[in-house]
């Protein structure tokens, strides 16, 4: 994003006028917590902060970024705070600056010392009670065709086009309006979406963009009953799960994405369906994946669980890369061949 759209003047997206005073506040905001608030993992590297999913990336001052292995594509590899919702959050320039502004507390016609004298008590900043304020949970609008969702799982993901309809018939997939990515809703018992996760469509560097919609509750996942079953199985991610039904569509038990390696949707899928006695993990195939694997396993297991481990054979990475490979007949599919643990792990 170029310097010249971000000055006071008119813009195109809506014509909204900013001052310099609400662009220089916009510019004040945390970008660690910013990024945090999308749902990445900030981590602190010697001078600078980093991204959990996104080495690459480098959060400086914690008011600007730069994206160190994309140096190539001009606009995309550094900037403000704006430049960072513009492009990872899938934001135009004006819905940035107005979610920069709300989340520092700003509102449009107050005086500067006002906003100040306010900040401390607005969203995503902690009140007086020392307890933080959630952000409205909002799912991103619907871009009225699923083309784009449908072109990425398919051809890039191997996912069979039954499996696609699944979920978008029973409401919890969609593509959004905005640089259509791909929304994966995750609902309570009741039927209500209390958690979303928006997943990129194109694939650059070998990376797709990821986050949590703002305000997602985290004790959910994306998940998929089946009434009657009394097991659940579990993936990090939902196109792994997705990758997994393709695969093995004769199954039909409860499937849960957690979108993490933190085990609160699975706790919160089993309290509201306490039918289930079976657990099955299919986490990641590397250290992360095997390492909390063995530790669910175990949690569970003494929580009087069957339990059971599943996960891509040989070197691949996960699910879908297996599937994806399977796909295009570079490994056989088998799975009888894949080694499965079953009961508690020993340390």
């Amino acid at each position: 994003m170029g310097k010249g759209t971000e000055t006071g003047r008119e813009r195109q997206d809506g014509k909204v006028r900013f001052t310099d005073e609400e662009l220089k506040m916009a510019k004040e905001a945390d970008l660690c917590a910013v990024a945090e608030s999308l749902g990445y993992t900030v981590k602190k590297a010697g001078r600078y902060h980093t991204l959990e999913e996104m080495d690459s990336i480098r959060i400086y001052n914690r008011r600007s970024w730069f994206r160190w292995s994309r140096q190539h594509d001009k606009g995309e590899n550094g900037g403000s705070q704006i430049d960072f919702l513009c492009i990872f959050a899938g934001m135009g320039f004006k819905e940035a600056v107005e979610w920069l502004l709300d989340f520092e507390g700003f509102h449009r016609g107050r005086g500067l010392q006002e906003r100040k004298n306010i900040q401390k008590s607005l969203p995503c900043k902690n009140n007086k009670t020392g307890r933080e304020e959630k952000k409205p949970f909002i799912l991103p609008a619907p871009a009225g065709s699923n083309y784009y969702l449908y072109s990425y799982l398919e051809e890039k993901r191997g996912i069979a086009k039954p499996v696609i309809d699944t979920f978008v018939n029973a409401g919890l997939v969609y593509e959004a309006v905005q640089y259509h990515n791909i929304v994966f809703i995750g609902k309570d018992t009741t039927g209500r979406a209390v958690f979303a996760s928006l997943h990129g469509v194109s694939v650059k560097n070998g990376r797709c963009f990821k986050c949590d919609v703002a305000g997602s509750d985290k004790n959910y996942g994306f998940n998929f009953v089946r009434e009657g079953s009394r097991k659940v199985t579990v993936f990090e991610a939902v196109i792994d799960l997705m990758s997994y039904i393709t695969l093995f569509p004769e199954e039909k038990c409860h499937m849960l994405a957690l979108g993490m390696l933190s085990d609160a949707p699975l706790a919160t899928f089993l309290n509201g369906h306490p039918g289930i006695g079976e657990i099955q993990f299919c986490l990641d195939n590397d250290v992360p994946g095997r390492k909390a694997a063995g530790h669910l396993m175990e949690k569970y297991y003494c929580m009087g669980y069957e339990v059971e481990d599943f996960h891509a054979p040989g070197l691949y990475k996960d699910i879908n890369e297996w599937l994806v490979a399977v796909k295009t007949g570079i490994k056989d599919f088998e799975r009888k061949n894949v080694p499965v643990k079953t009961g508690k792990i020993n340390r």
